[in-house]
């Protein structure tokens, strides 16, 4: 069992009380992981490939497509070419995905000083922006050219924000409180 469902399971017990749960199916839970990334209006199949490839590396499942569905050509895009992938996880991989997000990429990170619980909307959901995917231990660090951004889309079933910020927090999630912002 993996260390983000064993705490997971533990919030009940530790959020019970100050949000009134009656039942353990109330609480707070990971629903699923998406991962996306945007290529923008890549043409190269090869620089595509790549992408795929360490998104599959990082995710442990493959990326699905996402095509334009307008043609701009101030951007050159045609419907239907590719401008972005994304993968969502469910289960096991979830579980996997999230330990090591929290335990091993963002650490990585440079100049990591924690997440802006601003990243939680209301609905309980967090999206936090990764600039470099190399944070993570499964791409090579040889191929530095290649780098690219992505997003991940932690989805929860919490019903507000300071639920969900309670919830993370809990799970271990390395949240820093803004200052500038209005609750």
């Amino acid at each position: 069992m993996s260390i983000t469902k064993q705490r997971q399971q533990e919030a009940y017990q530790a959020l019970a009380d100050t949000f009134g749960y009656t039942s353990t199916m109330q609480g707070p839970r990971i629903v699923k992981v998406v991962v996306s990334s945007g290529v923008g209006s890549k043409r190269d199949k090869k620089q595509l490939e790549i992408i795929e490839n360490r998104l599959a590396k990082i995710t442990g499942q493959k990326p699905s497509l996402r095509p334009s569905r307008i043609s701009i050509a101030s951007f050159k895009v045609r419907e239907g070419d590719t401008v972005g992938m994304q993968v969502t996880l469910r289960g096991a991989r979830m579980y996997y995905f999230v330990d090591k997000l929290i335990h091993i990429a963002l650490p990585r990170t440079r100049d990591f000083r924690g997440l802006k619980a601003s990243s939680i909307d209301y609905m309980g959901n967090m999206t936090i922006g990764l600039k470099e995917n190399t944070i993570f231990p499964e791409t090579s660090d040889e191929d530095l050219k290649d780098v690219f951004g992505l997003a991940v889309t932690l989805v929860t079933n919490a019903k507000s924000k300071p639920e969900a910020e309670a919830f993370f927090r809990h799970l271990g999630m390395p949240l820093i409180v803004d200052l500038d912002v209005k609750r």
